[in-house]
């Protein structure tokens, strides 16, 4: 497990999980985690929706809506993370804090341009969530963070081993799913 949670955003998935995803957060968040991005693909909206209510009752928990502006707005959540595909200048302006996963430079920089407030690079190391698709790797990360202001967060096979790596790349940050879950 991570000594801190500082430089650690969770990214859920309820399927990884042996207890209800609203349960693991709370214990997480009792160890001190604080910020959340509620990424349940495969969910209907409504049933996002019902999830992200449970979420949001952990006082401890700054949740960020994956993929639904809809949802954030009906909750009234400020944080809002997209693909790039769906970041827009004006999504962007309209939410206190919005991020885009990319994949490339090139993508970073279009992040930065259409308004994101950070962005998360990816995948850095090898993981069972991308089994078949090379990493990216460090060299790959501190290209991204020289391309861009914005802040960049790392994910895809972050350990507790390797974060000093992710940081000394540039990375603000990194994201942990199953390492979390």
């Amino acid at each position: 497990m991570f000594e801190n949670f500082e430089n650690i955003i969770c990214v859920t998935s309820r399927k990884l999980c042996e207890i209800p995803l609203e349960k693991r957060l709370a214990e997480l968040a009792e160890l001190g985690l604080r910020r959340v991005i509620l990424r349940e693909k495969d969910m209907s909206e409504e049933e996002y929706i019902s999830l992200a209510e449970k979420i949001l009752s952990i006082s401890e928990i700054e949740l960020t809506v994956h993929n639904f502006p809809n949802t954030a707005r009906k909750l009234s959540i400020s944080r809002l993370h997209l693909p790039l595909s769906m970041l827009t200048e004006e999504l962007c302006a309209e939410f206190e804090t919005v991020g885009a996963s990319v994949h490339s430079v090139e993508e970073a920089q279009k992040a930065e341009r259409l308004g994101a407030s950070y962005i998360i690079a990816g995948h850095i190391f090898a993981t069972d969530c991308k089994r078949n698709l090379a990493p990216r790797g460090l060299d790959f990360l501190s290209s991204v963070c020289q391309s861009v202001k914005i802040p960049v967060y790392a994910i895809g096979g972050i350990t507790p081993d390797n974060l000093r790596n992710v940081l000394n790349s540039g990375a603000k940050g990194a994201c942990v799913m199953s390492g979390l879950m």
